[in-house]
């Protein structure tokens, strides 16, 4: 499912022209990449919660060469699906996204084109 799909879902459901749903769903997209760049939870009951947690540096490897490549510490995103979507088999807490944190602090702002 794509951005699209859900444009026409709410759409077609709540019968509003597709120009307003569009409008509506780049809202709370754009509500939701805000609250995750100040690092607060998300919690839509039924459905789940999305949490901001710090990731450690590390060291991994290129796989074609097999050099060791450092990992910096940064941000990821955390999703626990919520009791309905457990009910239908999703039970375990996901990482959503990873992303280097610009400073290092995982406090820092986002960006000018709204990522972390």
């Amino acid at each position: 499912m794509i951005k699209l799909d859900i444009v026409n879902r709410v759409a077609e459901r709540t019968g509003v022209p597709k120009m307003k749903a569009e409008q509506a769903v780049d809202a709370l997209f754009h509500s939701m990449k805000e609250a995750l760049a100040r690092g607060e939870r998300i919690e839509l009951r039924g459905f789940g919660v999305f949490v901001v947690k710090p990731r450690k540096r590390g060291v991994g490897r290129n796989p074609r060469t097999g050099e060791e490549v450092a990992i910096p510490s940064g941000k990821t995103i955390r999703f626990k699906a919520g009791k309905e979507l457990q009910a239908h088999g999703f039970s375990a807490e996901h990482d959503i996204h990873d992303t280097e944190a610009p400073s290092g602090d995982a406090s820092a702002p986002p960006t000018p084109d709204g990522s972390f």
